[in-house]
């Protein structure tokens, strides 16, 4: 097996989805264009509004968010994913199945 360089694309994507709150963005918008409050409350809570944008930055910085500014007022922008964004939804699918199915299995083996 080829080892994990600095550079490796397989690392740098680990890192970039390892971020606490990377999953759960592109899992939200996931279901189509939302607004930056919306997104907040399709999260559910517990993501500051700062953080939400620096998440959502950096997900746009690596081409798998869009940010669309509309030209009217009240000014209203909106994010979505990107055909490349739009590619990871079913491998979050499968992990978070995965993780629903064998997360107290890993809890517990941690607790040994």
């Amino acid at each position: 097996m080829e080892g994990f360089l600095a550079d490796c694309p397989g690392r740098l994507t680990v890192e970039l989805l390892a971020d606490k709150w990377s999953v759960v963005v592109l899992a939200g918008l996931s279901r189509g264009p939302v607004r930056h409050g919306d997104l907040i409350d399709l999260i559910g809570g517990g993501i500051s509004r700062k953080v939400l944008t620096q998440t959502l930055r950096r997900l746009q910085s690596h081409g798998l968010v869009t940010r669309r500014a509309h030209a009217e007022a009240p000014p209203r922008v909106e994010y979505a994913l990107t055909p490349l964004g739009v590619t990871l939804v079913e491998p979050i699918h499968v992990l978070t199945t995965w993780a629903r199915t064998h997360g107290e299995a890993v809890l517990d083996a941690a607790a040994e």
